[in-house]
């Protein structure tokens, strides 16, 4: 391992001269939602993945086969790598150790010399020295030249010089940090938000080993991806049937910018693209998003029209037909990108356009005459999706069309509330008739509306989309919401412009069946509505479980820890168990219209769960595998995740 790493040093020079400051810390403690997003969970974990990001980039520069993340018992992290060791020479410039330089200075770092790291991720250069901003203590601790470096800080400044330690066989920089309880709202690390992020750098950065270890449950994992973007889209697509024996894969490098591209049809009616600029995900897509959809467009109509394919369609096809039962993921490198915003979700590069197109129609071009049957099968489904969608966008039509006609065209089952600012008022999703009928006695009229729903909606995940609109439950919802769907360049958009309602609550049973309702609603919101969603407007709400009398004294309870402690509560108070009575609600129909306005709709009172997407792949692969044909990965998911569940026993 020694011998490696001195030659790892020979390759690249990095010392102190390579390191350029911009400015100082203060603003990160002022502000930190600025360079982190927020203070909350996600925030939290950003640190790690901004000191992650910093071992990664010696990744990307050659230097780096490993990285260990810990999460120790007093709730403190660490992060070792093998690298070469952040420089602890003198700065020239700043007159202290590089070391310091990276650790308390904002836009500190070798990512600014571009001799040091071509390419680099993590926040604009603000990554490290951001975290020991928002640490109540940070430790950086430094292998490098045989040499064992150490520097301590307190909430962003030095606490201790630049210590030497001992000596040492090995490189890499180790970094143990404290997050500051003046700063974060919670201090407590997740394993699962953790492992998620560094499964999916595994996938990023094939041939990097990442370890995830948590003293306080003595759980490790270990990722690591020989065939990168390939086996990342096999596990997105788990739950789905492939339609080609294996994904295609694309790799290519022009005018320094690096891409790589795999790509796997499958039988179901979404699609799925998941575009990255050196590790970081671009949710809101780019030019290099751009590059892909043109490419994918281009040698797909080209092929099809060539080989006759295309002759007995009386419409055209469209770049959404190429892409129906897609997963897609596209990787570039880029030395020095330009984003939309601080949060990096748009790439605004022009020239990665025209690169990435290139690159992928090349590969995709040599794919299609070297696999004559598979891409038979590709351009089987993009027929089938093209008239689908044609047929789909004459029901849709029809439906938008009564909107318009009718004055409004509201479903008669709706019950409306009386105020028209969507601002104020929120529409009740409610399962069955009966429910339905007492949510509306129960209601306030002035701002709440309540829509029955009959029975299970159609599963959406397993439709084709013209039968989505033809299903009267769906159609209903289109109606009362006001939202319509249009295209638009080839694409799709849900206008959300006429929404009626900026609250749109799911309420179901508290049972097997109501759990099922809910996840059918929210596959439909997900596939079809996800502006909604993204929005903040989808709500489930909560019935209470139970209901704890004694005597004229009532409690509800929302769980089962809830029900017992109502139940000692009343003990303590010299009650005897025989004469508590306990009501278990298994569903709505079971509360009259006041205790259901007291428990479930009263915005004093009630538990509404904000619906949110807090990572796309793993939703994505979530809703598939519990409403997809695949059963396998249905029951390994429920039998994981069942203690978690609301199961009725």
């Amino acid at each position: 391992m020694a011998e490696d790493k001195s030659k790892k040093n020979q390759k690249g020079n990095y010392d102190a001269s390579n390191i350029t400051a911009l400015e100082g810390l203060e603003a990160v403690r002022k502000r930190p939602g600025m360079y982190i997003g927020s203070t909350d969970e996600k925030g939290l974990h950003h640190l790690v993945y901004e000191v992650i990001d910093n071992s990664i980039d010696e990744h990307l520069a050659g230097y780096c086969d490993e990285i260990v993340t810990t999460i120790h018992k007093d709730n403190s992290l660490t992060v070792k790598d093998d690298g070469r060791g952040i420089p602890v020479g003198m700065h020239q410039k700043l007159q202290k150790s590089a070391l310091e330089v990276v650790m308390t200075v904002l836009h500190a770092g070798g990512k600014f010399d571009k001799d040091t790291y071509k390419v680099s991720g993590g926040l604009h250069g603000v990554g490290v020295s951001c975290v020991n901003a928002l640490s109540a203590e940070l430790t950086a601790t430094v292998h490098r030249d045989g040499k064992i470096h150490q520097q301590t800080y307190i909430r962003g400044k030095a606490s201790t010089p630049v210590e030497l330690k001992g000596e040492t066989d090995i490189t890499g920089t180790f970094v143990t940090f404290y997050p500051d309880d003046e700063i974060f709202e919670t201090l407590e690390f997740r394993f699962e938000t953790l492992a998620k992020r560094l499964r999916e750098l595994s996938y990023l950065n094939k041939g990097l080993k990442l370890l995830l270890h948590d003293e306080r449950t003595d759980r490790s994992e270990t990722y690591f991806s020989e065939g990168g973007l390939s086996e990342f889209v096999q596990y997105l697509d788990e739950a789905k049937t492939p339609l080609i024996e294996k994904p295609i894969h694309v790799t290519g490098k022009k005018e320094n910018v690096e891409v790589e591209v795999a790509m796997q049809y499958n039988t179901s009616y979404s699609e799925n693209l998941h575009a990255y600029v050196n590790n970081i995900n671009t949710r809101d897509g780019g030019t290099h998003v751009s590059g892909f959809k043109r490419a994918v467009n281009r040698i797909f109509t080209k092929y099809g029209e060539e080989n006759g394919f295309f002759k007995k369609l009386k419409f055209k096809i469209s770049g959404e037909d190429f892409r129906e039962g897609l997963t897609a993921v596209v990787s570039v490198k880029v030395p020095e990108p330009q984003f939309k915003g601080q949060t990096k979700g748009e790439l605004g590069n022009s020239e990665v356009t025209a690169i990435v197109s290139q690159c992928v129609g090349e590969a995709l071009s040599h794919y299609l005459e070297e696999n004559p049957k598979d891409s038979k099968r590709i351009i089987d489904k993009v027929i089938i999706a093209a008239t689908a969608r044609h047929a789909a966008r004459q029901a849709r039509e029809m439906v938008q069309r009564k909107n318009v006609l009718t004055g409004g065209g509201l479903p008669g089952k709706l019950s409306d509330c009386t105020s028209k600012d969507p601002g104020e008022s929120e529409i009740f999703l409610v399962e069955g008739d009966s429910a339905g009928g007492t949510a509306k006695q129960g209601r306030d009229r002035q701002f709440q509306a309540i829509m029955p729903l009959r029975g299970k909606i159609l599963n959406v995940e397993k439709a084709l989309e013209h039968k989505i609109y033809e299903n009267e439950e769906i159609k209903n919802m289109f109606l009362a919401l006001g939202v319509s769907i249009e295209e638009k360049d080839d694409e799709r958009h849900l206008n959300i412009e006429k929404l009626r309602y900026h609250k749109i609550i799911i309420m179901c049973d508290a049972d097997v069946d109501g759990s099922h309702i809910v996840t059918l609603i929210l596959t439909f919101f997900f596939r079809y509505m996800k502006p909604l969603i993204e929005n903040g407007y989808i709500y489930i709400a909560t019935p209470p479980l139970y209901l704890v009398k004694k005597g004229k004294n009532s409690v509800y309870c929302w769980s089962e820890e809830e029900r017992q402690s109502a139940i000692d509560t009343y003990v303590k108070g010299g009650a005897s168990e025989g004469s508590i009575k306990v009501q278990r609600y298994k569903g709505l129909g079971e509360m009259n219209a006041d205790q259901l306005w007291e428990t479930t709709m009263d915005p004093e009172e009630r538990k509404l769960r904000r619906v949110q997407i807090d990572d796309f792949n793993e939703s994505d692969r979530v809703f598939a595998m519990l409403m997809g044909d695949e059963v396998p990965p249905r029951r390994a998911f429920i039998e994981e995740n069942a203690r978690y569940a609301n199961v009725d026993v």
